[in-house]
């Protein structure tokens, strides 16, 4: 892709947001703990790159419409009525022409993978995602397994991966 404008919800410690500034995004990253965004402050800091911080609860706060090239939500692990809303406002974020991409552990991790949350409530399938970003375009919507390593044994991993765009 293209660098454009981008935007990380519920970033964290702020890596994948320092990455896309790395790779010549004008990133927007917002996160609801102050001590995540300081960890990812000192981050972009020694990393040399700048993005702009913003401290808010992602189920509440409304990004601008349509301004978005690309738009994460990785491993934002909500029960159904947050995640709508987050979903609802993401999808509404992206601009003519930009993705979305969400990802996070998929509801057959839990009996099926390794690791994640042990909640059924908060994890999703790429199904359940595709219901909550109309009207954007589906482009992939699929189970996706990756390694994870604990104490020198190889597991793995189910995450949903869903990528779609606005045309």
């Amino acid at each position: 892709m293209t660098p454009g404008r981008a935007l990380d919800l519920a970033c964290g410690a702020g890596r994948n947001a320092v990455w896309l500034a790395e790779q010549g995004w004008r990133v927007t990253a917002v996160d609801f703990s102050e001590v995540g965004l300081t960890i990812a402050r000192e981050l972009a800091r020694t990393r040399g790159v700048e993005v702009e911080w913003v401290e808010a609860d992602v189920v509440a706060w409304v990004p601008a419409a349509r301004s978005y090239d690309l738009v994460c939500v990785l491993y934002l692990q909500l029960p159904p009525p947050a995640r709508s809303a987050v979903l609802r406002h993401a999808a509404d974020a992206v601009a003519p022409g930009g993705t979305l991409l969400v990802l996070g552990h998929d509801l057959s991790n839990l009996t099926e993978g390794w690791g994640g949350p042990p909640q059924a409530d908060v994890l999703f399938t790429p199904d359940d995602i595709v219901a909550g970003i109309a009207p954007l375009q589906v482009d992939k919507a699929q189970r996706v397994r990756r390694p994870v390593e604990e104490s020198g044994v190889l597991h793995e991993a189910i995450d949903a991966l869903v990528r779609a765009h606005r045309p």
